[in-house]
């Protein structure tokens, strides 16, 4: 029964995933997929459309921090490890274990029933090895996308310029002072970080703790912010526009 003829559409899921296996392997890991995110605001001093990925980076902080997530499309995408680890990738692994598990399942169902399932039981063995093969992608995403994630990450400490943060200090220093405060940091790797911080010396905006804050500048012992909502962030984005500093 093990290469009983019935078993093609099994034989067809496994090639398949098996062939993105080798796509994936051809074309380097497949990396463009989950790099799609990590270049929003890459270069904000030419883009004239900061203001809209801003806003996506701060969402991103939002639900990262605030931790009131709801039930969404999004959130059953990034289950199946959708965003997680390269779309072929993840395809690969979840055509090949759907078609090798439901194979081996028909060979045993087979062998208990004395032939091939077909109908309502077939339709069960479709079922839980489509269902295990969700899984497995699903538990297997999270680790690939970490290790991609490790390979790709940016060292650099500018990686962090066009971040959105939120205060954690009492209050945020002006640069001319010579102080320092703190923020916490979600950089596009989602990691979290805490980083010292001023606010340039044409702030006119103050920074409390709790406050929203947008990283614009690295200095030697720290970042430049300013709130990320009110004159300071306007005057900011004007001047990026203009292509020219305040």
């Amino acid at each position: 029964m093990l290469f009983n003829f019935t078993n093609l559409p099994y034989w067809i899921l496994l090639v398949a995933g098996t062939l993105l296996f080798l796509l994936v392997i051809g074309t380097g890991g497949g990396e463009d997929d989950v790099e799609l995110d990590s270049d929003v605001d890459a270069d904000l001093d030419m883009d004239l459309d900061a203001e809209a990925n801003l806003s996506a980076v701060e969402s991103e902080f939002d639900a990262e921090l605030d931790g009131e997530g709801e039930f969404s499309l999004g959130a059953m995408l990034g289950w199946l490890g959708i965003g997680k680890a390269p779309l072929l990738l993840l395809l690969a692994i979840d055509l090949s274990t759907w078609g090798l598990v439901g194979w081996m399942f028909n060979v045993l169902a087979g062998g208990l029933l004395g032939s091939i399932p077909t109908g309502a039981v077939g339709g069960l063995v479709l079922g839980g090895s489509f269902g295990i093969a969700l899984a497995t992608g699903s538990a297997l995403s999270h680790p690939i996308g970490k290790i991609f994630a490790a390979f790709g990450e940016d060292a650099s400490d500018d990686r962090l310029v066009g971040c959105v943060g939120r205060v954690s200090s009492a209050r945020l220093p002006s640069v001319r002072s010579q102080q320092i405060g703190q923020i916490d940091v979600l950089d596009r790797a989602r990691n979290l970080v805490t980083i010292s911080a001023c606010l340039p010396d044409w702030a006119a905006v103050p920074a409390q703790r709790g406050d929203e804050v947008l990283v614009i500048e690295r200095l030697a012992r720290g970042y430049l912010v300013i709130v990320k909502v009110g004159e300071d962030y306007e005057t900011w984005l004007n001047a990026q526009q203009n292509s020219g500093d305040p």
